[in-house]
């Protein structure tokens, strides 16, 4: 049996401007509680452009003992168009010791030093952009001190 050939599509890319950190813990669960207000960004490309709602979310990462990150984040988006389009997006971050101290610590750091890639989902409203709602979408990011570039890519 052959096995199928997957396709990456670039789709869009959100440099997403960052708030505050804030983190909780050790909890008891393992780790560190950490969070940081989305509070604004631009989307750009091919298929989907727009900006990030100002403070309509942000992230509550779960930083492990692994030194892996493990994101949970909730935001708004918001199309050129007006549509509104919600986006939760999942995924990891790890790096060498060294590396995430260096991150931690809100030094730059090349993306090659790390690992970072995320699985998002949307709810958008039936019209132009609900193919968001039925499309297999994966991503890679850069972070930075206040903001971070998201890569997004349809599977096809």
């Amino acid at each position: 049996m052959d096995v199928p050939t997957l396709k990456l599509e670039f789709v869009f890319r959100i440099t997403l401007q960052l708030g505050n950190r804030t983190k909780i813990g050790p909890i008891p669960s393992g780790g560190t509680r950490g969070f940081v207000a989305a509070v604004g960004g631009r989307i750009d490309g091919p298929r989907l452009n727009g900006r990030v709602v100002p403070y309509s979310g942000g992230d509550w990462a779960l930083y492990r003992p692994d030194h892996t990150v493990a994101f949970t984040a909730h935001y708004m988006l918001e199309a050129e168009d007006g549509t509104q389009i919600y986006m939760r997006n999942a995924g990891y971050r790890h790096a060498s010791p060294e590396v995430a101290r260096r991150m931690e610590a809100l030094e730059p750091v090349d993306p090659s030093e790390y690992y970072m890639r995320l699985s998002p989902t949307f709810d958008a409203p039936i019209g132009p952009h609900d193919w968001l709602t039925r499309t297999v979408i994966v991503g890679c990011a850069q972070r930075s001190a206040d903001h971070s570039v998201f890569h997004y890519y349809a599977v096809a």
